[in-house]
């Protein structure tokens, strides 16, 4: 599956918004890819796991981690594509942790999977934890990159497509200027917001 063919599906699922966000981790944004509107079709989420499960075939792994909320679907679907186990951390007390009995054997190779990586912070949390219980952390991937080309993890990154936006912090933010308030669609603070884990 090509880049152009994985922005068409998200096109057509109106996944690839356009307007003033606020991400997950606390910056601002004119764009926002809320992948949920495209996993939420089983079909397509299996498209999109095989994949990106091909891009780590070779590496032979045990296990696929995503974070809650954004990694858990697409996660489910590239270990059932490389034919492996599909867990999913959770924050407690603002940590990362696993819970719900989900256990790593030590050594296991692990795969961390999210919908959508800008800062790359919900996986680094996530591959500081799987390090932390003695787990081989083989790579993260995802399904959209906007780091803008970079990789902020220090284990091979990769994914299905870019997409290109700009980036401010809050202070920065132009849209904050003018008088916009930005709309927070991620999934931190499940309470007020539901949807994907862009961070």
């Amino acid at each position: 599956m090509e880049a152009k063919d994985v922005l068409l599906l998200l096109k057509e699922c109106e996944a690839l918004l356009e307007g003033h966000f606020e991400l997950s981790s606390g910056k601002r944004s004119d764009r926002y890819v809320q992948c949920a509107l495209a996993l939420q079709h089983p079909a397509r989420a299996g498209v999109l796991g095989v994949a990106l499960g091909e891009k780590f075939h070779e590496e032979r792994v045990d296990v696929v981690i995503g974070p809650a909320m954004g990694g858990i679907i697409i996660g489910h679907e590239v270990a059932r594509f490389l034919g492996a186990r599909c867990l999913f951390t959770e924050r407690k007390d603002g940590e990362m942790t696993l819970r719900r009995g989900f256990t790593l054997e030590p050594d296991e190779k692990v795969l961390v999977v999210e919908d959508v990586v800008t800062t790359g912070g919900s996986a680094k949390e996530v591959v500081t934890l799987l390090k932390r219980l003695g787990a081989e952390v083989v790579g993260v991937g995802s399904i959209v990159d906007r780091t803008g080309g970079g990789n902020p993890f220090d284990v091979p990154f990769r994914s299905l497509v870019q997409v290109q936006a700009q980036v401010w912090t809050a202070d920065e933010d132009p849209l904050a200027r003018q008088g916009s308030l930005p709309v927070k669609p991620g999934s931190r603070g499940l309470s007020e917001n539901v949807g994907g884990s862009e961070a």
